[in-house]
């Protein structure tokens, strides 16, 4: 599995040095990343929201009043 930021790659290298993972785990991670510019972070896909938008509301509203 490549990295997927340079944050991660930090973290592994880190993980090496401290003997948590072994040096072939590193470099199979490193090897299929390849040459990629890799983003400093990568963010989290955000959750939708369940609580109803002002445009859901009136588009509600406007059905209810049609019936």
């Amino acid at each position: 599995m490549p990295f997927k930021s340079k944050a991660q790659r930090r973290k592994f290298a880190e993980l090496l040095v401290k003997g948590e993972i072994s040096p072939e785990t590193y470099e199979e991670w490193n090897r299929e990343t390849g040459r990629k510019v890799l983003p400093e972070r990568v963010n989290r896909a955000r959750k939708k929201s369940k609580r109803p938008t002002a445009k859901r509301k009136a588009r509600k509203a406007r059905k209810a009043k049609k019936r």
